[in-house]
């Protein structure tokens, strides 16, 4: 054998080149695409046909089908797509992967693209370091592309001679010759190579090498293609562990899809190899079948692979796209629905970081909404306790700091997590804009918690010492808490929109109100003051409510402010 230990590390350097130019461009890909690429992911889901196309069209840009899936799974994980909806993007993603097998096949067999690659890095680096972002991105784009071909030849001429090694080509023989047992042998080593390299990409680009250099035959390295596609599922379900259930069941319907799939073909697949072989020989007047691993064929083993890459993604689909109601409820079954999620905790950030900073905006968005939910909520049960609704209050002052203690918890965790956003060097004005306004909207909504706690407080005081307020005062604290509860809402409604789509002219009328209010009701408590109505202590707890729900107002129209990306209270000093 005449293949050394510095060979194989030459091989494995290649392979790492590939699956580097892969990534470059990739990440340069999304980064063109941008913003758009959640519109492409969250608007073009009505149904499983269009949610096909969406996971094609989303796998063509980002040039991985893991990348597709993993942002599926994040998505549902994260609220911006329901599982229903993210089963016809995985279904695309498996059809879209199938263009890196062919780029590879058509450009890195058929053609030297060496010099042409060395060529487009060459013209494109320079604008690596250009000031425009979107030029710098294609820049980026193109380099990745180029040292992905580079990174191929260098695979191809590091992948060990058959005539100087035939002791490593009887060695893989010897594993072939167990007929139907090989072609279910291969299919595991093509998943464990996927899981090996990450990257299903550069799986399907290994054993196109090996079948063009003629280590492997055609059957064999249908089989390892078939591997691949149950390999590719499995960095979604890792994605998937810390998610909420929605995303789990993404990610099992990815892998029970693909297996379902593995099978069918299985069965069947002599027949459609054969049936490529024979198509492949007539539309390219080729006398020798690629079946027959005769060495004159090698040069068209690569494209009959591709050709089964594609025919097996496109028909499962084709077959499966009926029975995907039926696969969605076995995947229910197998991942029920607990209940109970914990709302105090964040339900859509817990899978990290997205792989492009506006997705992870959008991410983060939701868990915003969240959070505005539970102040909402915190609303409504500091209602019911002043208002004397509930039978027990103590229960419901320790539900009351259950929410204060959360709103803590998550302004922090948001906030480490926007700060891992803006680690990304690439980001753009209007995302670091975003994720500062996103800072100053929990800011303000954990304050709102606070006082809202020390309102509860207040009103333990007031129990325990067995002070009471005249009927009127009730009212008046019932009806400022009504009229801030419809600022909350409209402040919930706000951080659920884009900036542009915030209207602010409610929440302003609201705050003013509520500042009204304040000062009539200041005024009513000094005559019932004078007046004897209440003793001292209780006035004391009212007036201090009474300012503490002021000052909610002031920062539920804040939170509205930033919701729409501005604030306006310097323009009303000066207009005053």
């Amino acid at each position: 054998m005449n293949y050394s230990l510095f060979d194989f590390l030459q091989l494995v350097g290649a392979l790492g080149i590939f699956i580097f130019g892969m990534k470059i461009f990739s990440e340069g890909l999304q980064k063109v695409a941008g913003h758009r690429l959640k519109g492409i992911l969250s608007g073009m889901t009505r149904n499983r046909f269009t949610g096909v196309l969406t996971g094609f069209g989303t796998t063509a840009i980002t040039q991985s089908s893991t990348t597709t899936t993993v942002m599926a799974v994040s998505f549902v994980n994260a609220g911006l797509l329901t599982f229903v909806q993210s089963t016809g993007v995985i279904m695309g993603a498996n059809i879209g992967t199938t263009i890196t097998a062919w780029m590879v096949a058509l450009f890195g067999f058929k053609f030297q693209i060496t010099p042409i690659a060395l060529a487009v890095i060459g013209i494109f680096f320079a604008f690596l370091f250009s000031g425009n972002h979107r030029l710098r991105n294609i820049a980026e784009t193109m380099v990745g592309f180029g040292i992905l071909f580079i990174g191929l030849e260098f695979i191809k001429n590091s992948v060990p001679d058959i005539n100087s090694n035939p002791a490593m080509f009887e060695f893989l023989q010897s594993f072939g010759e167990f007929g139907f047992l090989s072609l279910i042998l291969f299919v595991f080593v093509g998943a464990f190579l996927t899981l090996l390299t990450q990257s299903s990409s550069a799986a399907t680009a290994i054993t196109l090498v090996m079948v063009f250099q003629g280590w492997i035959p055609f059957p064999i390295a249908a089989a390892m293609i078939l591997g691949e596609n149950i390999g590719t599922t499995v960095t979604a379900n890792i994605a998937a562990l810390v998610g909420n259930v929605h995303a789990k069941r993404a990610a099992r319907f990815h892998f029970f899809f693909n297996i379902v799939g593995v099978v069918w073909m299985l069965i069947v697949i002599y027949p459609v190899l054969n049936l490529i072989d024979t198509s492949l020989m007539y539309f390219t007047g080729s006398p020798y079948s690629v079946m027959s691993g005769d060495e004159s064929a090698r040069i068209n083993a690569p494209l009959a692979v591709s050709i089964f890459h594609t025919t097996f993604n496109v028909l499962n689909v084709v077959l499966l796209f009926a029975f995907v109601p039926y696969l969605i409820r076995f995947v229910e079954w197998i991942q029920p629905d607990r209940g109970g999620e914990d709302e105090f905790h964040l339900k859509h950030i817990t899978a990290g970081t997205m792989s492009s900073p506006s997705l992870s905006i959008a991410q983060a968005q939701k868990e915003v909404q969240h959070m505005a939910d539970i102040v909402v909520k915190m609303h409504d049960s500091v209602s019911k306790l002043l208002t004397g609704l509930e039978a027990k209050p103590e229960k419901l002052i320790a539900k009351i700091h259950k929410y204060e203690q959360a709103t803590d918890r998550m302004e922090m965790e948001i906030s480490d997590y926007l700060v891992s956003v803006s680690e990304n060097t690439n980001l753009e004005h209007w995302m670091t804009e975003r994720m500062r306004f996103m800072q100053a909207m929990i800011n303000d909504m954990e304050r709102i918690a606070d006082i809202f706690y020390q309102i509860s407080k207040l009103y333990e005081r007031m129990l325990e010492s067995k002070s009471q307020w005249p009927e009127a005062a009730t009212l008046e604290i019932a009806h400022m808490m009504q009229v801030l509860g419809r600022a909350m809402e409209e402040m919930r409604s706000n951080t659920d929109k884009e900036p542009w789509l915030v209207n602010l002219r409610l929440a302003v009328q609201l705050e003013a109100e509520i500042d009204l209010l304040r000062s009539t009701y200041r005024d009513n408590h000094y005559l019932r003051l004078e007046q004897g109505d209440y003793s001292p202590r209780s006035g004391v707890i009212f007036i201090d409510m009474l300012n503490r729900l002021e000052r909610i107002g002031d920062h539920v129209l804040n939170v509205n402010e930033s919701a729409a990306g501005k604030r306006l209270k310097a323009l009303r000093v000066e207009g005053q």
